[in-house]
């Protein structure tokens, strides 16, 4: 009955096979220890690669100290932030043979805030802070300073910091790569026009808004071996008029294809406190659906997704190639166990597990045999 289940089916993304359709959407968790990952994210990470689902993409990951969010964001961009993450990694791996992503970001003009449970305002650099770097010395929100312009030495060093950070990715055994171009992060600004208002070759026309994020996924294509997945998040729209929007991120879209981009994962908004968003379940995934049969891409839907049986019609229609939770998963880590029961497929969970399989639903975690003294 399984394979009656186009959401629990295989899925190849590029180089790497997938056993379902559900992905895990990076989420950060502000909890790192000068970009280093502890023993929070040892138990956050271990408990969603037991979940069953398909792939697990880790949270946004700085490739550079000034490009974090907050102060207790991961990063990747030492020798130390690089152990760190092997660590945690390894642990998980042991218990899990779920692939592993991982979302390379720069905060730009959004980097030096507090965690959202505190408050999530701008640090100032006398509180702890620090100076942040944008496209344009435009402010995010009203009554903050404005972000530090950068200029070409500054563009070479992020790009380079984004290559090497995902070698280091690579060389901690990330099976794939996903650039942070949305939610009005460092690329997502320079393809909007309400963040990026140079004059030089990086802004106004829709192709120079472009050309560094497009510059920066090459620089990360060429730094890894041959045929290794490397994706894209994007804002679709900013909600903002005037601002970002599908059109751009089709011809955005398209210029990644042609780029060999293994997928995109299309969300929405974050650069300015100016969006009217129009809430509601799948409100995300028209978009996707749009930028998959426009290009041909791998895409991830998200958006208040929430229900198997939702999950299951975007991917069994064709809207998107796979289905990533975040807040859901959270709150429900065995979201993917559920789902299969409902939709009576099969899900893989680890074998200490199998006696919660619950007697009406035999099968639900394929073919076992358990003995019992």
């Amino acid at each position: 009955m399984g394979a009656m289940s186009v959401l629990f089916s295989p899925y190849r993304l590029g180089s790497l096979q997938l056993a379902n359709r559900i992905v895990i959407a990076p989420m950060c968790q502000y909890s790192a220890d000068n970009g280093e990952a502890g023993d929070w994210h040892l138990v956050h990470l271990g408990q969603l690669a037991l979940s069953g689902a398909g792939l697990l993409i880790v949270e946004a990951t700085a490739v550079t100290p000034e490009g974090r969010i907050s102060p207790g964001d991961l990063g990747l961009w030492s020798d130390a932030t690089q152990a760190a993450l092997g660590r945690v990694l390894t642990t998980v791996r042991r218990h899990s043979p779920m692939p592993v992503a991982i979302q390379l970001s720069h905060a730009g003009r959004k980097a030096s805030s507090h965690a959202p449970w505190d408050g999530g305002q701008l640090i100032a650099p006398e509180n702890g802070g620090w100076a942040p770097l944008a496209p344009s010395a435009l402010a995010h929100a009203a009554g903050e300073p404005p972000p530090e312009a950068l200029d070409a030495a500054g563009l070479e060093r992020i790009k380079q910091a984004f290559a090497h950070a995902a070698v280091r990715a690579q060389q901690v055994g990330i099976d794939a790569i996903e650039l942070h171009a949305a939610h009005g992060y460092l690329l997502h600004q320079f393809l909007s026009p309400i963040a990026n208002q140079r004059t030089d070759t990086y802004g106004g026309a829709l192709e120079n808004r472009m050309r560094f994020p497009l510059e920066v996924f090459d620089a990360v294509h060429a730094a890894l071996p041959a045929g290794y997945p490397v994706g894209v998040r994007l804002s679709a729209t900013d909600w903002v008029e005037g601002g970002w929007d599908l059109a751009q991120s089709l011809a955005f879209s398209q210029a990644l294809h042609a780029r060999r981009c293994a997928f995109i994962h299309v969300s929405s908004g974050g650069v300015s406190p100016l969006q009217k968003i129009a809430l509601g379940p799948n409100y995300q995934v028209p978009f996707a659906e749009t930028l998959r049969r426009e290009t041909g891409l791998p895409t991830m839907a998200v958006g208040l997704i929430t229900e198997a049986e939702q999950a299951e019609a975007i991917v069994a229609s064709g809207q998107a190639d796979l289905v990533a939770l975040a807040r859901g998963i959270l709150y429900d880590p065995h979201w993917p166990w559920h789902a299969a029961a409902k939709l009576g497929a099969t899900v893989q969970a680890p074998k200490q597990y199998w006696r919660s399989q619950p007697r009406e639903l035999s099968g639900l975690f394929g073919d076992i045999r358990i003995g019992q003294r």
